[in-house]
């Protein structure tokens, strides 16, 4: 079963996802930084007449990569076409993309960190030279065939920076770190998603939907589908505080956004292990979940709002951890009266 807070977009979605998306870098909410740099740098390539530089953003999933690319595109005049790293396994593959393209067209590939290594060779030459070297034949009788491309722009999305090669990251031009939103950001978001759906939502309730949505748009707009099909049956179309309350709860959403793998997460670090430091594999076997799911949804929020503690032996419960549960961090306890006991006995 998908999870609520999931970032990870369903199919069942997709069509209101579209009809959500902003169309206008000016309609974009939140990202302040990335939207300045980018308005410059789309105004100053439309004024010389030159695509846009390839870009690259990074940062959690469900933070508006992919509108950002969809919205570069409209801007530059483009089309945008989508793909991921996983989908292009072979060489052929990204060449019957790029030749497709226009001028000022748009490529977008999300999780380009998973690329093919021979794939991404392909892609050199794409984003320096607007060229595609293609090798014919075997052995002696093989010869390289160089097909000009159009101008147009790369924009790859990831959540692990870390895991790119040297050679792609540095052949980007235009570096965007995605952030998590704010409250009052992701406010401002659900009050224009429930016009897009037609429904009314009080400023309360609007806000408890995007304090319990992890900084994150994608989940914001989620739980307002959902809020909204409680709303529905169990009072009327009005979406006040008491109704948002109610249906998260419902949910099993709690106040700090978390669902039970979040509190699994960190129940299993406290109770399990002694608040850590435990390994992200052994934690993964422990709860059950997959290694990625952990590393590229739940582990990079629980840093974030400071209730895990990464350290090079392995993950810690923070002391905001054992306030969630009401319980007393008796390690560190010990580990003060044991400094204590070696600094009288000295």
């Amino acid at each position: 079963m998908e999870r609520i807070v999931m970032p990870s977009e369903l199919q069942e979605d997709s069509k209101s996802e579209l009809s959500l998306r902003p169309q206008k870098i000016n309609e974009y909410i939140g990202q302040e930084k990335v939207k300045e740099r980018l308005d410059i740098f789309i105004k100053a390539a439309k004024k010389r007449e030159e695509a846009l530089d390839h870009a690259l953003l990074y940062g959690p999933p469900g933070l508006g990569k992919t509108t950002l690319a969809n919205i570069i595109a409209k801007e530059m005049g483009g089309d945008l076409k989508v793909t991921s790293g996983p989908a292009i396994e072979r060489a052929g593959d990204l060449a019957a993309i790029l030749t497709t393209l226009k001028d000022y067209d748009v490529l977008f590939i999300d999780e380009i960190h998973r690329l093919n290594r021979n794939v991404e060779e392909i892609l050199y030459p794409a984003m320096e030279d607007y060229a595609l070297d293609i090798v014919i034949g075997k052995g002696a009788a093989a010869k390289s065939i160089r097909i000009d491309l159009p101008k147009f722009t790369l924009i790859g999305a990831t959540t692990r920076i870390g895991m790119l090669t040297s050679p792609l990251r540095d052949r980007f031009g235009v570096l965007c770190a995605m952030e998590y939103y704010t409250n009052n950001e992701l406010k401002e978001i659900v009050v224009r998603s429930a016009a897009v759906f037609g429904c009314k939502i009080t400023e309360e309730g609007a806000f408890e939907i995007a304090r319990r949505s992890r900084g994150t748009p994608r989940i914001a707009n989620r739980l307002l589908k959902r809020v909204r099909d409680y709303s529905e049956v169990k009072y009327d179309k009005l979406i006040s505080l008491k109704e948002a309350k109610a249906a998260l709860e419902l949910l099993e959403v709690d106040n700090q956004g978390f669902d039970k793998v979040d509190n699994k997460i960190l129940e299993a670090i406290i109770d399990n292990f002694n608040g850590g430091p435990v390994g992200i594999e052994t934690l993964s076997y422990f709860i059950g979940e997959e290694l990625g799911t952990i590393e590229d949804v739940y582990e990079p929020y629980l840093l974030q709002q400071g209730f895990i503690i990464r350290t090079p032996r392995g993950r810690i419960a923070s002391d905001k951890a054992y306030e969630h549960f009401g319980k007393v961090n008796t390690s560190k306890m010990k580990n003060r009266d044991k400094r204590q006991k070696t600094f009288f006995d000295n």
